[in-house]
């Protein structure tokens, strides 16, 4: 996988990768558990709940890319760019820009 310049380079390689609507599935409730966590750790003060975050938004997304996508989640080589994917595809999910 050769280098991106920008986001915006980045992000139809991204959609590619992403081209199974069970692996966008994944990604969009594990996306929705990050946000719900959030929501509970600011609600109840407890910073703990925070530990979960990851846990639900990677943990979701990689079983979408092995069982599913059976390719390598874009976290492992442009790890910010790919977040920053994860969160444009979401809204653009709600948008419905990105078909489930």
């Amino acid at each position: 996988m050769s280098g991106y310049a920008s986001f915006r380079e980045f992000y139809p390689f991204y959609l590619n990768e992403h081209s199974d609507l069970r692996c966008r599935r994944m990604h969009f409730a594990g996306s929705t558990l990050v946000l719900l966590v959030i929501a509970v750790a600011l609600l109840t003060r407890n910073a703990w709940w925070l530990w979960l975050a990851p846990v639900a938004g990677y943990g979701f997304a990689w079983i979408g890319h092995f069982v599913f996508e059976k390719n390598r989640p874009a976290t492992f080589t442009h790890p910010l760019y790919s977040l920053m994917g994860d969160w444009v595809m979401y809204w653009q999910i709600l948008r419905g820009k990105v078909s489930i």
